[in-house]
């Protein structure tokens, strides 16, 4: 599937930046209407949207509503920030600065404000971010063009660089390109090998004890799939006072909208509880990332 490439410029500054999403701004803000796809890219008033970057997840800086019984959340910091902090140093920030007490993830400054770069896109998610390839450097074609992005293309983006690094997992969408899929799982493969990053301490498929919250978001936390930490915040805030997990698949079961098929099989299974599996207080995956594809919402 060919890719629209948009040039334009980034910004941290007033946003919440992580490690998966940032801020773009296209050099012509009527370039959105040209993304593909059934959704429409949704801008802010200066024309400006959000960018989630495509076939990666990298660790929750915050998520969930500030009235949801826990807050917003995160996973281990120290990682989810070195994620975060990769993805704009290899925009070209060289100098990011959060000093905001009330909201301690909202980038205050940076240097340079902003920095010039492309995305390559297939179109737009439900919540209306544009969910692309980013890159700065060696653009592979003029603004406005449909692009066939191939392997080398693929690894001049960040999208790749943080999963070589190890500062994101590998998460696959049905449209995106197999050939592509193919090389993020190499490359995650060797970061798996050589231990960096999330790799050093990762428990999506060993299995981790939960005993609440802090088990998944202390520093010295679990570390597992962002989609699996999402699942299981929502899942406990159903009741604060309980952290048993016995309940846990039954939750997964009513989420319909997990959708997916196991790389190499037909079959569309629905909701995570097929590859999830619950022992007492231990939860763990029974598939890693790079063996799922999900399937497009």
């Amino acid at each position: 599937m060919p890719m629209l490439l948009i040039r334009g410029t980034f910004r941290a500054k007033g946003f919440e930046p992580d490690g998966d999403t940032v801020n773009f701004t296209p050099d012509d803000v009527a370039d959105w209407k040209l993304v593909p796809g059934s959704r429409p890219v949704v801008p802010r008033a200066f024309g400006n949207a959000a960018i989630r970057l495509e076939g990666i997840d990298a660790l929750e800086t915050h998520y969930g509503l500030e009235d949801s019984p826990s807050g917003r959340q995160h996973q281990p910091l120290p990682l989810a920030h070195q994620a975060a902090d990769a993805l704009l140093t290899a925009l070209g920030f060289t100098a990011v600065v959060r000093d905001d007490p009330e909201r301690p993830e909202k980038v205050t400054s940076t240097t340079p404000e902003v920095v010039h770069g492309y995305i390559l896109t297939r179109g737009a998610d439900i919540y209306g971010r544009c969910v692309a390839l980013v890159g700065k450097d060696h653009q592979p074609a003029f603004n406005g063009y449909l692009v066939q992005v191939d392997e080398d293309a693929l690894k001049n983006t960040v999208n790749h660089q943080l999963v070589k690094a190890g500062l994101a997992y590998p998460t696959y969408y049905s449209e995106f390109p197999e050939l592509l899929r193919n090389a993020l799982t190499a490359a995650a493969g060797e970061a798996q090998d050589l231990k960096k990053g999330v790799w050093q301490r990762d428990a999506t498929t060993t299995g981790v004890k939960v005993d609440g919250l802090t088990s998944l978001t202390a520093d010295d936390g679990a570390v597992i799939l962002p989609k699996l930490f999402r699942r299981l915040k929502d899942y406990l805030d159903l009741n604060p006072r309980d952290p048993s997990l016995s309940c846990f698949r039954a939750y997964l079961a009513g989420a319909s909208d997990d959708q997916f098929y196991l790389q190499g099989k037909a079959e569309v299974l629905s909701g995570m509880h097929h590859v999830v599996e619950v022992d007492g207080c231990t939860v763990r995956m029974t598939h890693g990332p790079t063996e799922i594809v999900f399937v497009e919402k």
